[in-house]
């Protein structure tokens, strides 16, 4: 794969990270670190665009200045270093007028960076348009050279406090699942800008020393580094994102499937309002919440019809015969349940004067009652109940 393919693959890649962020940055309004993360990956996007080649020779012939694109492509990288030191300062939080000091020392140090870039480029002679060696080319070159080292330097300096206050950051968020492998993957794309910056930085000394063998490392080695730190931070803020909303889903799904036996041996009970209708292509967290609200309405209309004797004296077998306690509640709730059913379903059969206490507060409970109503058919004590029921009805 050519420069020109990488650098816009990984644009892509950062791209969508981009669109992940932009639900977070719509319903934020005004939040701060929702803009700083959106601003973030827009600049590191646009670094990619326009460091590709191609699009370098682009610009300059649209300008109609010599290699112009340099201090475009290092101004933006310089922006993007901005961003990350003002992400952190968002992230770490403190007082107002800490957070206002720290933004502000931020804003004017690296906008004194990018203007004295610009500067440098208008002093310095460019008349040789390099599209893949420009830093290694004009190393040696009066207000070119303070240029590229100027770029260089603003940008070690960024990553490396970033890199830093990331693994810092790391020991605070441990336990939290998906952030906490966000924070290590960007820690690890930070720590390597490191050594692109080296793989830059080294080169151009080597041509102060009039050296010309080390230029590999900044046309070679230094584009394969962007890349990988390129996917890195994109995966870092993809990650938690889209592994907590794939977390969801997955619980989603499962409890959908486990209350599955619950709701079919509720399905001949009467609603006590009506169903609401949905698609065949309707969300799953939409048809979840329809089948809680079925099996709860269920249960409410059930309820009377539950009798609670026999389902201490069903819990009681259970244990009798080594289930757990709360293995032998569910399944006496399942029990209970089944002949419950059928003797609401029975013509001229009345409730039991004493009324139970509710079947199923929670989620937990719902889901332990309907693997226990999966278990019933297999368990002796229950067919025992359920053949005992049938006689007395």
């Amino acid at each position: 794969m050519t420069v020109d393919q990488t650098f816009w693959v990984i644009a892509v890649v950062l791209g969508i990270g981009l669109c992940y962020k932009i639900p977070a940055f719509v319903r934020g309004g005004s939040n701060p670190l929702a803009r700083q993360v959106a601003g973030l990956l827009l600049a590191a996007c646009c670094v990619f665009f326009f460091a590709a080649p191609s699009t370098i020779a682009v610009v300059n012939d649209l300008t109609g200045i010599t290699n112009f694109s340099a201090p475009w492509v290092y101004s933006i990288l310089t922006g993007f270093c901005a961003s990350c030191l003002l992400l952190i300062v968002k992230w770490r939080g403190g007082t107002p007028e800490s957070i206002r000091r720290a933004t502000w020392w931020v804003y004017g140090s690296y906008g004194t960076i990018i203007a004295a870039l610009w500067v440098c480029f208008a002093l310095g002679d460019h008349s040789v348009e390099r599209l893949r060696d420009f830093d290694t080319y004009y190393a040696t070159t009066p207000w070119m050279r303070e240029m590229i080292l100027l770029y260089l330097l603003g940008h070690a300096v960024a990553v490396l406090i970033t890199s830093a206050l990331l693994w810092n950051w790391e020991k605070r968020v441990r336990g939290t699942g998906w952030l906490r492998a966000g924070v290590v993957i960007l820690g690890i794309g930070y720590a390597l800008n490191l050594l692109y910056d080296a793989a830059k930085l080294t080169p151009v000394i080597a041509r102060w020393n009039k050296r010309s063998d080390l230029d590999w490392l900044s046309t070679n080695v230094a584009p394969l580094i962007a890349g990988v730190v390129g996917l890195l931070i994109a995966v870092g803020f993809i990650v938690p994102h889209a592994g907590e909303r794939m977390s969801q889903r997955l619980t989603a799904r499962r409890e959908y499937k486990v209350l599955g036996p619950l709701a079919r041996a509720l399905a001949e009970v009467p609603a006590g309002s009506a169903p609401v209708a949905l698609g065949p292509f309707a969300p799953l967290e939409l048809r979840l919440t329809r089948r809680k609200t079925f099996i709860r309405d269920a249960l409410r209309q059930l309820q009377p019809y539950v009798n609670p004797a026999e389902r201490d004296h069903f819990e009681q077998s259970c244990i009798s015969q080594g289930k757990k306690p709360a293995a032998a509640k569910a399944l006496a709730a399942a029990a209970a349940i089944t002949a419950a059913v059928k003797r609401s379903q029975a013509p001229g059969t009345q409730a039991p004067a004493q009324t139970p206490g509710p079947i199923a507060d929670t989620i937990s409970d719902l889901v332990s009652l309907s693997r226990a109503v999966r278990e019933l058919p297999g368990a002796p004590a229950v067919r025992r109940t359920n053949t005992q029921e049938s006689v007395t009805s």
